[in-house]
């Protein structure tokens, strides 16, 4: 009987080797594809980000001639109005009261003030430059010439004494004053003799000193912050743009305090995508900050990236439904081949595939499978009758056994002779005897308590004295709550039995093994010492290794394949942070450290 596989087109119905291999071959054609298509964009996308970044440092580089140009200037004007000495002598006469003619103004206006006011008119970036007196006892002379009523409605008034830089006002000369916001240098004039005698004025429109602020460029927000922390802005006020130009304007400011002079800082925000420049202008006594976005070239990056990445999704697809149909017909026999061993699982063992003469590793697969039935038949029959033999040969072995019990019985027996002949060493002998039997032979569980197995090493010694002319004692010093503990079974015997044989046998004198239990948190150590010849460096060292693993150990009596027994069974029973530890000193005493895990139990007084 021959089962056809049933045949489906879908991805997951049945078919799934031919999934795998599909998979697989796409998969070593995604795998190319996407790092060659992340590595293009990415460059794509880093090239984007360094042309903005570069135009912005340029942009910024231009901006600073420009304003340095500007802030020159000014600087020029108000030199040249501190220097005229006829305009410094009206201005002294008006502090002291001194009146002028009609005259005398006329000579005054067409000399110096004239002039003046040709100097401001040929310079088209100025705003104007204007004295103010410190009283009213003048003669106003526009646009150079005013009295102390007129400074009085300026903004700035209060800075008329101290003078400096002042931003973005409003100028309120006269009632109809143009309201172009403005920042000027105010100045005042000292003469030694009089004191203050006025102040200048030299202003520029801020669109003028700063014109990135006012473009309205598309994309870039631009701001300028004074040391004191004010943030001005132009057309467009952002209050995310106020914190990043906040930040930067410190990190300008903390430069400067270390005594060095900031240039101009221009980087990529990942998180805004925008790129970032700030500019110090000492000068001004604050930074320039420029917030450009570029979310709109990269977004064309990103467009092209997701158009590529939905044409490779529908080539992969076409791929995936030709690499599916030419799998299927290369596993045509292989999934004959399969519905023939389900069918075997089901129990028929009586079918088989159909060869028909292929010479290809299918059909190889096909006849292997074949003759593996036929062993199968063969097998099955040769194990039923195997397994009758097994079952009159465990009847036998189980007829023969020696039951445990007429061992005990056998030694009771001997230890009473033992007492009728009063030799009562004897028969403290086999009843300790006899104890280890019953330890040793019941495996009821891998763990024993604490205080089971030193029971158990109690009657060991009381034998292994019997060996020698001197007499080995046993000091315990263990706490109830450790008596308490589990620990496998037969695993502080072996330490014991390390310490006689390796340790104390060579002394042949009366010593002592101290066993000690110490609670440390959720764990506790059982120290075994003796005070036996100890081990050298050298010898304690290879010991560590291999109790660890390091060295593999072999037969032998002083290999320590005891202790990487005892090593190996606490590992497996509570983990690799317990186990033992061995501390040595030679000629004095060999100390081993068992730890194992402090399970706290209730402690009852009777």
């Amino acid at each position: 009987m021959s089962l056809k596989p049933r045949k489906s087109w879908g991805f997951i119905n049945s078919q799934k080797l031919n999934i795998r291999l599909t998979g697989i071959v796409l998969l070593f054609v995604i795998i190319p594809v996407a790092i060659l298509g992340g590595i293009v964009f990415y460059n794509m996308e880093q090239s984007t980000i360094r042309e903005n970044v570069s135009f912005t440092q340029a942009t910024m580089e231009r901006r600073r001639d420009s304003i340095k140009n500007n802030v020159d200037s000014i600087n020029m004007s108000t030199q040249f109005f501190l220097s005229n000495e006829k305009m410094n002598s009206v201005l002294i006469d008006a502090r002291v009261g001194n009146k002028h003619s009609t005259r005398e103004w006329l000579e005054i206006y067409k000399s110096d003030v004239a002039a003046l006011e040709r100097l401001i008119n040929t310079n088209p970036v100025l705003g104007g430059v204007r004295y103010y007196a410190v009283t009213d006892n003048v003669q106003e002379m526009m646009p150079v010439l005013y009295n102390h009523d007129r400074l009085l409605r300026q903004e700035w008034a209060v800075m008329d004494e101290s003078g400096g830089w002042i931003f973005n006002y409003t100028d309120k000369l006269f009632e109809n004053s143009d309201t172009t916001p403005m920042l000027a240098l105010i100045t005042p004039i000292v003469n030694r003799q009089y004191g203050q005698i006025g102040t200048i004025e030299a202003a520029m429109a801020m669109k003028t000193m700063f014109p990135s602020m006012y473009e309205n460029v598309p994309g870039e927000t631009s701001c300028f912050v004074t040391d004191t922390g004010n943030i001005i802005f132009g057309s467009n006020e952002d209050t995310s743009v106020s914190q990043i130009a906040t930040s930067i304007s410190q990190q300008m400011m903390d430069t400067v305090r270390e005594g060095e002079t900031p240039g101009i800082t221009t980087f990529y925000d990942k998180g805004i995508k925008s790129v970032i420049s700030g500019m110090y202008i000492s000068e001004l006594g604050g930074t320039l900050v420029s917030v450009n976005d570029i979310s709109g070239s990269l977004s064309q990056v990103y467009q092209l990236r997701n158009n590529y990445i939905i044409g490779m999704i529908l080539i992969l697809l076409m791929m995936a439904f030709i690499i599916n149909l030419l799998v299927n017909h290369v596993l045509k026999k292989f999934y004959e081949v399969l519905a023939t061993i389900r069918a075997v699982r089901k129990g028929n063992l009586d079918i088989r595939t159909a060869e028909d003469g292929r010479n290809d590793e299918m059909g190889e697969l096909a006849h292997q499978v074949n003759r593996m039935l036929d062993n199968i038949q063969n097998l099955m029959n040769e194990n039923i009758q195997r397994e009758v033999l097994v079952k009159d040969s465990q009847l036998r072995a189980l007829q023969n056994q020696i039951n445990a019990h007429f061992i005990y019985n056998v030694l009771e027996s001997i230890k009473m002779m033992a007492e009728m002949q009063e030799e009562y060493d004897i028969s403290d002998a086999i009843t300790s005897l006899g104890k280890l039997l019953r330890y040793s032979m019941r495996w009821t569980s891998k763990t024993v308590l604490v205080s089971e197995e030193l029971e158990y090493i109690k009657d060991y010694m009381a034998l292994i004295n019997l060996r020698f002319d001197y007499e080995i004692y046993l000091s315990l010093n263990v706490p109830e709550e450790i008596m308490k503990q589990s620990i496998p079974k037969m695993s502080l015997q072996p330490i014991i039995e390390n310490a006689i044989i390796h340790g104390v046998e060579e002394l042949a004198d009366d010593t002592t093994i101290y066993v000690k239990g110490i609670p440390e948190g959720d764990r506790c150590i059982i120290e075994i010492t003796d005070n036996g010849r100890g081990m050298n460096d050298e010898e304690l060292e290879a010991l560590r290794k291999k109790i660890s693993g390091e060295i593999e150990t072999k037969g032998g009596s002083s290999n320590g394949i005891g202790l990487k027994n005892v090593q190996d069974r606490i590992h497996m029973e509570f983990g690799e942070q317990y186990g033992i530890e061995v501390a040595a000193m030679e000629g004095c005493y060999t100390k081993v450290c068992v730890s194992i895990p402090m399970k706290r139990v209730s402690l009852k007084t009777e």
